[in-house]
């Protein structure tokens, strides 16, 4: 049985612990409050952006702009992964990491080379000496759009000069503080829309010409969209950590409350035997 000084010290140590997390667990929440509002305003935008640029794909040639172009057929798949950079925010990686796995294995047979957005991705595919050509971590505690535009810049730059057939990105979207959607979804060539009959015989007039339009409008929409992506992932972070460090408080008192018993009937046990001790002498001086 422990000593009563190993309880104390395991319950200073729970109680600097239980600290911790609760702190840990109070700015998790002060950055999803500012999370959840950026990715609201975010994404009507986006999500607008992205049905306008489906409808403009569905009514041109796939080989107008090399973004829209089909890839060569040699199936080849640029996987983009979005992790966090820290852990410490319960099974977000985990679930993130065994949905990349999965869709290696669904394409097996297709060369894949990953692209990792997040330290803890790189991290993981590095140990399974998976092909990462392509990085970008330790940013997410300063999330600018500036870092939407660079990862764009390296995976179009991918894209266009790997022969890949397609990206695809996979990324927790923020449902709720403590409910994220694992998404997997083609980023590249854009998907163009479903025809709809009633929106079949609408045409576009380009100006100055088709190309031109496109090769302005498809690179902004991408950076909206992993903007989009990047804010997602990030509130869906900050969700799951405070759900995983409100968990641990939680679990501290209840190891504290635990500890504290045992505490008090080992004082106790210790006293008793004290005063047995003093009786016993006294009783022996008696005789």
């Amino acid at each position: 049985m422990a000593t009563i000084r190993e309880i104390k010290r395991r319950i200073n140590a729970v109680k600097s612990t239980q600290k911790i997390t609760r702190a840990m667990q109070m700015v998790a929440a002060a950055k999803l409050r500012r999370a959840q509002e950026n990715i609201l305003k975010a994404r009507p935008y986006a999500q607008q952006l992205d049905n306008v640029i489906a409808q403009v794909a569905m009514r041109t040639k796939r080989d107008v702009h090399p973004l829209l172009h089909e890839g060569s057929g040699d199936d080849r798949i640029l996987f983009v992964v979005v992790t966090a950079d820290a852990g410490l925010c319960g099974s977000f990686n985990t679930n993130l990491l065994k949905e990349a796995v999965s869709y290696i294995r669904e394409h097996e047979g297709k060369t894949i080379d990953l692209f990792c957005i997040g330290r803890k991705g790189r991290e993981f595919f590095r140990k399974l000496e998976k092909n990462i050509v392509g990085s970008k971590v330790m940013f997410f505690n300063h999330l600018k759009y500036n870092d939407a535009v660079q990862a764009l810049f390296e995976i179009k730059s991918l894209f266009l000069d790997g022969g890949y057939d397609q990206v695809d990105i996979l990324y927790n979207e923020f449902k709720s503080a403590i409910q994220q959607n694992i998404t997997v979804k083609q980023l590249l060539p854009l998907v163009p829309a479903e025809p709809e009959p009633e929106l079949n015989t609408i045409d576009y007039i380009y100006e100055p010409d088709e190309y031109a339009v496109f090769d302005s409008l498809i690179p902004y929409h991408l950076e909206i969209q992993i903007w989009r992506v990047m804010l997602e992932s990030f509130a869906a972070e900050m969700g799951a950590k405070m759900t995983a460090m409100d968990a641990a408080t939680e679990n501290a008192t209840d190891l504290l409350n635990s500890l504290s018993i045992t505490y008090n009937r080992a004082r106790q046990a210790l006293i008793t035997k004290e005063i047995t001790e003093i009786v016993g002498g006294a009783e022996g001086l008696r005789q």
